[in-house]
């Protein structure tokens, strides 16, 4: 199985640490937390489809979603730093 698009968020999560301020930042943070959510929606479709296991389908996602949660903890303390 292609594993590449599992590290999309952290891609765009790169992409948005190199830009100059806090509210770029956290607007690139919103687009990994997005990018989770698809993630976890073509896991669901692959898991229905039979092409990936249940233990697969699990531990995907399950981890999208850990980190989903990371991300949306991180916008909340970068929001503090804005006030």
């Amino acid at each position: 199985m292609p594993v590449l698009f599992l590290f999309f968020p952290f891609f765009v999560f790169a992409e948005g640490f190199e830009r100059e301020s806090i509210k770029e930042f956290i607007r690139y943070l919103y687009i990994a937390k997005g990018s989770c959510g698809e993630l976890r929606t073509q896991i669901l479709i692959a898991y229905e489809l039979q092409y990936i296991d249940n233990k697969d389908f699990k531990f995907i996602y399950d981890k999208a979603k850990h980190i989903s949660s990371l991300i949306a903890n991180l916008i909340k303390y970068l929001k503090t730093l804005k006030r």
